[in-house]
This record gives structure tokens, sequence and C-alpha cells, in this order.
């Protein structure tokens, strides 16, 4: 991919969770589509909170939220989503509109299974500053990402009451 503002090529990441959640397709969405439980699935350390004002039940399409959040060091940064896609019951995405992240691109997939319901997070993500972003992404960011959706899928876990299956990429 090539970056707009400068003349070196940005680097695109990828990150791809898969996990079988047994538990029925309306409870997982109505617990993944509301906002109100993000925090509930970020480890503390990450000082998460949404600073956003009314929150509704459930996401939409254009919605906006913000957080603050303390992902390196305690150091508290803003970060704004935005809701660019839902599909109800099957997927949604939030993209980052202002935040640490050059890109960042969640997509949240919801595939009923004969066992259960596979859940799929596929990220794409870009850091700031070229060389030095790549660099903080091999020395500390791919693990604390990986580790941010371990405890996410241990959360899950806990959550529906049951041992899932977990497939990383």
């Amino acid at each position: 991919m090539r970056c707009t503002n400068c003349c070196t090529t940005m680097k695109v990441y990828e990150l791809r969770r898969t996990q079988l959640i047994k538990a029925p397709l309306d409870e997982i969405w109505a617990f993944f589509s509301s906002p109100n439980n993000l925090s509930a699935l970020t480890p503390a350390y990450m000082k998460f909170t949404i600073t956003s004002k009314q929150l509704p039940v459930e996401t939409y399409p254009g919605q906006i939220i913000t957080y603050k959040i303390a992902p390196i060091a305690g150091v508290p940064l803003f970060w704004m989503t935005e809701i660019t896609h839902v599909d109800r019951n099957k997927l949604f995405v939030d993209e980052q509109r202002i935040g640490p992240y050059k890109i960042w691109h969640h997509e949240h997939h919801f595939v009923q299974q004969p066992d259960g319901v596979l859940m799929t997070d596929i990220v794409h993500y870009a850091l700031p500053v070229y060389f030095l972003g790549q660099l903080a992404h091999k020395m500390f960011l791919k693990k604390q990402l990986k580790d941010i959706f371990d405890y996410r899928s241990q959360k899950i876990d806990e959550h529906f009451g049951s041992k899932n299956e977990q497939f990383n990429g």
C-alpha cells in the first residue's frame, strides 16, 4: 500500500482471530454490538474508558464512539472510532478516526455453526512514523495486541460460561 503523504511504502499489518462461542446468536450479537461491553473485554492496565455521552443499546452505522486508553506506560490517549458497517447478527466494522494508529479497521464477523457461533475478528492496522512504528511493532506492539485479544477471548469464555475453541492467525 502506498502512503499518500510520503514517498515510502506503509506497512499494513493484519490480526485475525476466530473463536467458537457456544451460545445463541442473538445473545452473542446483543453483547458484542453494545459499546457498553467494550471495557469488560479490555485489560485493566489499558485504563479503557468510554467518554462518549449516552451510548445506545446497540451499535449503528455512523455511530461515533470516543475513549481514553493508556496502552503504553499509563500515558492516556484519545481514541475516536466510527461504526461504518452493520449487518445485524452477521457483522459490524469499526474504524479509527482519531487515535494512536495511522489505520485501524476492525471487522467483527458472526456465523452460525451447528455447535455455536463462529466469531472472527479481522483487524488491519498501520502505525505512524514509518520506521519507528515498524520497530515498535516488532519490539512490543504485536505481542501487546495478541495479549489483548487473548484476554478478550478469556473474558468471552467467562461471560458465555463455557470453554470456547480459539484459533489464532
